[in-house]
């Protein structure tokens, strides 16, 4: 299996910028983008093994699993951080877009290799993939429903301050409006069972979650159409156009349901929605006793 990444990186920092890209400090961001690249070769790629025991030996690990991958980051003039991410492995592309429209650049690097492989994905740079099975969920998926549905993991954020806490965050905005640019056919509930479990998966209001996954069929088919790679703010702004509009035009997209969430699931690194929500489960944890 051959997968390729497209990833848009840029930071400029903005007094009172909504976006991570815009307010977080340069080290953060940094950070936050070497742990998304670091994600795709740790999850993916052979580089893994397991050792053996106390000796040095090491053996590959999931070699099943693993897929050769190409990285490519996208950035525009010299608003990034590609020098502090040191020797992380990746394909700097270097554009000249006009910043909030990156996104559609990363869209032309994943159409040149077309052909040349299994999978195209489009990744923001704060976003963490460490589930090794998710391509073989979504290649189930698309062997239960067809190449029209498309799943989109649900996007989450974590904090341990001042308790464990995990947030989904893309609910339905207020804004509907942005509904009206999906796709109104087909199914609005999907389900199977998979591993005994019963599974369901919804047609959402919100199929934005920074990033899309389209196997070599999926891509070639909205590869095809006039509006792809063309620049676009119609959903919510032209970030989230990029990573969100053209689906929502061309396919069908669920994501899993409230009740088995994270059957497909991505983290987002910055915490601003955590941060603005949280609220801390009230009462204390049951006591365990034991002798």
């Amino acid at each position: 299996m051959r997968i390729l990444f497209a990833i848009p990186h840029f930071f400029e920092p903005a007094p009172g910028g909504n976006y991570g890209s815009q307010r977080t400090s340069p080290a953060a961001r940094a950070a936050a983008t070497r742990r998304c690249i670091a994600s795709l070769w740790q999850t993916f790629s052979p580089a893994q093994s397991l050792s053996n025991g106390l000796t040095q030996d090491f053996h590959a690990a999931n070699p099943r699993l693993a897929a050769e991958i190409t990285v490519a980051l996208c950035t525009t003039g010299d608003s990034h951080l590609v020098a502090e991410l040191g020797e992380y492995p990746f394909h700097h592309i270097r554009t000249n877009a006009d910043p909030p429209f990156l996104g559609f650049e990363c869209h032309k690097v994943l159409r040149s290799g077309r052909g040349q492989y299994d999978w195209f994905v489009y990744l923001e740079d704060d976003l963490c993939v460490a589930d090794p099975l998710f391509f073989v969920k979504l290649t189930w998926f698309g062997a239960q429903f067809g190449d029209v549905a498309l799943l989109q993991p649900n996007r989450f954020e974590l904090t341990g301050d001042p308790a464990p806490y995990k947030l989904y965050i893309d609910g339905n905005p207020h804004d509907r409006s942005a509904a009206a640019l999906q796709r109104r056919d087909g199914e609005p509930n999907l389900t199977a069972s998979a591993l005994g479990r019963p599974l369901l998966f919804q047609r959402v209001a919100n199929p934005h979650a920074g990033c899309f996954f389209l196997s070599a069929a999926q891509f070639a088919r909205w590869a095809d159409q006039p509006d792809f790679a063309a620049p676009s703010a119609a959903f919510h702004g032209p970030l989230e156009s990029a990573a969100t509009l053209g689906i929502a035009r061309h396919f069908r997209v669920y994501k899993p349901a409230r009740e088995t969430a994270a059957f497909l699931e991505i983290e987002h690194l910055d915490r601003r929605y955590l941060d603005r929500q949280f609220r801390p489960i009230p009462g204390d944890p049951p006591s365990l006793n034991w002798r």
